[in-house]
């Protein structure tokens, strides 16, 4: 049991951006399309989280051109750059499954307020970019150590 604990702790993201459910996001992911590499930005509401440990994944959603879309992330996984809370917000329960029905301004989650919040996520978004731009750096590195070799 000790051994898949510890194996879980190794495939962790180091610097992953702490969020909850009720909070909009913007989820920087990567896409690999042959040879090239591009990050698309997908902008939503998080609706749900599941799991635990290196599993541990989560749900947005978001509308588009008036047709609800929803993604599943791993929190974990290497694909995903950076995770930006744009508005925290101000919910009562752990799964969000009931705005799937909500149209409109119903659909809005209200927002969590105060100068201690803001401040918050200004600071979680700047460990975010931080963390962004090692991991960049770092992909920029391995290419040039294989062409070394």
């Amino acid at each position: 049991m000790d051994l898949i604990k510890t194996i879980e702790e190794q495939q962790k993201r180091p610097g992953a951006q702490p969020f909850h459910v009720g909070d909009t996001v913007q989820v920087h992911f990567k896409i690999i399309e042959g040879k090239t590499e591009r990050v698309q930005i997908f902008e939503g509401l998080v609706i749900c989280m599941k799991n635990a440990g290196a599993r541990r994944t989560f749900t947005v959603r978001k509308n588009s051109y008036g047709v609800g879309v929803e993604r599943i992330f791993p929190i974990n996984s290497p694909r995903i750059m950076k995770v930006d809370v744009i508005r925290p917000g101000k919910v009562r329960r752990a799964k969000l499954y009931y705005i799937r029905d909500k149209v409109g301004k119903k659909a809005k989650v209200k927002e969590l307020l105060g100068g201690a919040v803001n401040a918050a996520i200004a600071a979680r978004n700047a460990a975010a970019d931080a963390a962004a731009q090692a991991k960049e750096a770092a992909a920029a590195q391995k290419p040039a150590e294989n062409a070394a070799n």
